[in-house]
């Protein structure tokens, strides 16, 4: 069976409607549970605890939670318009999906359909003594809920949609998306070769033009077995394709029938737009690009450029290369993610925003420093293409001589595999 359910049933899981729907069935269960449990409760058991004040209770959940609802909201948008203004677009999809906003919103929209049913079954005779007993019990649970919800949003608005929130928000994104495909560097296939990515067979061009979100991978394997052939698969989720875009292609001669070219290109996940889950580039750019729009001359906020650097750090210290990565699927051969392009989607664009800023500067030869002390071997020869650039660009758009010679000094101390002075020997 194909993977891409269990895909599929997680996008559909992180819609609102869902817990919605299910507030809506906890609604019609209750009103077939008290048909259920009448027979096993005494007649008069609901007068005696007060059960008819169940219909209260039910109009005043109808009437507070749709107004609550709304309020909702009315602050959800607002967040979303702060985070697209103070951070980058690209950050108001994980805001769309925090776990505490959803479950919030879901139960007090759940909440109205719950009262709503329980009101129009009150009102049409559905409930009897006993029912109405059932129905009390279970708005006493739904109230406690309610509370315990409000009190998380008020907790939750603190800082939702601020802009420390989206950074911390982009950072965990790119953090956990980098920490599963280190943990997995292949998707359970080979390591693509560089003679296997130039010498393609037949060709699997793209399924449609987009984004790359995801790719089925026990499927392809299917697909590569059945035909008795072995893929190279030479995209990433992350990357942009199109119709004539080669997605795989068969190492050897063995050419595909037309069929079986349709069902592995259909293995390949394309969408109009980039997902966070399988892509860390992706929350490394959305960092960049905040970083970039606070040393905008309109916003001129360095600070949040330099603690993005610091993020980013964060980020790629997670970077470690697996020894023996498990095989999961011999028939396929798949790219790997490059540390490069990485760092490069880091720190390139706030080097070149940042290079009239000597601060900026500073700290971006000192990140590239830790980065370099964190793992000569892994990080060092990146870190001084890096450098280098950042020195260029910063040369060409400061204007004191001082400066020029701090960073020049800064170079100077990463080629020659030294750290700043400082009595500990660590980058500041």
């Amino acid at each position: 069976m194909s993977a891409l359910w269990k895909w599929n049933l997680r996008q559909i899981s992180r819609q609102i409607w869902v817990p919605i729907a299910a507030f809506a069935a906890l609604g019609l269960a209750t009103a077939a549970g008290a048909v259920l449990a009448k027979p096993f409760l005494p007649a008069d058991l609901g007068l005696k605890i007060g059960a008819d004040s169940v219909g209260t209770l039910l109009q005043i959940l109808a009437s507070s939670m749709l107004t609550v609802t709304t309020f909702s909201l009315s602050i959800m948008l607002s967040a979303f318009g702060s985070a697209a203004g103070s951070a980058t677009p690209r950050a108001i999809k994980l805001l769309q999906e925090d776990d505490v906003s959803r479950s919030v919103l879901a139960t007090f929209m759940g909440v109205f359909i719950f009262a709503l049913a329980g009101l129009i079954g009150l009102q049409s005779g559905v409930y009897d003594a006993s029912g109405r007993l059932v129905l009390f019990i279970v708005t006493l649970a739904v109230v406690t809920a309610v509370v315990v919800q409000l009190v998380r949003w008020i907790g939750h608005l603190a800082d939702f949609g601020r802009l420390g929130d989206t950074l911390a928000r982009l950072e965990t994104a790119a953090t956990a998306a980098l920490q599963e495909r280190l943990a997995n560097p292949f998707l359970g296939g080979h390591r693509l070769s560089l003679t296997e990515a130039a010498t393609p067979g037949h060709i699997i061009p793209a399924p449609t033009t987009g984004y790359l979100q995801t790719l089925d991978m026990k499927g392809l394997e299917q697909g590569a077995k059945l035909a008795g052939v072995r893929l190279a698969i030479t995209v990433l989720p992350g990357h942009f394709v199109h119709e004539r875009a080669p997605v795989a292609h068969v190492l050897g001669d063995k050419a595909l029938d037309e069929k079986t070219e349709r069902f592995i290109a259909s293995r390949f996940v394309v969408a109009e737009t980039r997902t966070y889950e399988q892509d860390p580039r992706f929350g490394i750019l959305a960092l960049s690009e905040v970083a970039s729009r606070a040393l905008s001359p309109a916003v001129n906020d360095p600070g949040t450029a330099i603690g993005i650097l610091g993020r980013q750090v964060r980020v790629l210290a997670h970077w470690h290369i697996r020894p023996e990565p498990e095989l999961i699927y011999p028939s396929l051969s798949v790219a790997e993610l490059s540390l490069g392009d990485m760092m490069t989607d880091a720190f390139a664009a706030i080097a070149r925003d940042g290079a009239g800023l000597i601060e900026v500067q500073i700290r971006l030869q000192k990140m590239l420093m830790a980065l370099y002390d964190i793992d000569p071997a892994l990080f060092g020869p990146e870190a001084l293409k890096l450098s280098d650039r950042a020195l260029a660009l910063a040369e060409a758009a400061l204007v004191l001589d001082d400066d020029k010679n701090t960073l020049h000094a800064l170079n100077a101390q990463l080629h020659a595999r030294r750290l700043p002075a400082d009595p500990l020997g660590r980058a500041t």
